[in-house]
């Protein structure tokens, strides 16, 4: 269950679950009202990403299960159906430039936990 816990410069952030309920090196899947949000730990890396979960190539909510990885250093996710990539910086389509880009999100962690930023004008 999500909880809002601020809101600064626009942004509400929410909390998305712990640390240790994302698998390493992988993604899985929150709900943000109706909104289905990919959430995805580069252990490696030490870093966190958040995207839509929908891959806009043919509308499925799949990205939480898709393959992460780097492509000359940028962190990216490919649909696991369709294997078209998406920068998890910018949300740009890396494998087809003229395919739709996705939504990205901003991420953070406070004592284990870990919350993602979205519009403020979002409702929960």
């Amino acid at each position: 269950m999500s909880t809002t816990i601020a809101t600064e410069n626009a942004i509400t952030w929410f909390y998305a679950c712990n640390v240790q309920d994302v698998p390493a090196n992988g993604g899985v899947c929150v709900k943000y009202g109706e909104e289905q949000i990919a959430l995805f730990r580069f252990a490696r890396r030490n870093e966190w990403y958040a995207s839509q979960n929908e891959c806009p190539h043919r509308r499925q909510m799949a990205l939480s299960r898709g393959m992460t990885g780097t492509q000359e250093g940028e962190p990216k996710i490919a649909c696991p159906f369709h294997k078209k990539t998406f920068s998890l910086k910018d949300g740009r389509c890396i494998s087809d430039p003229a395919e739709c880009a996705i939504t990205t999100y901003p991420v953070r962690i406070e004592n284990d936990r870990v919350y993602i930023g979205v519009d403020g004008a979002s409702e929960c």
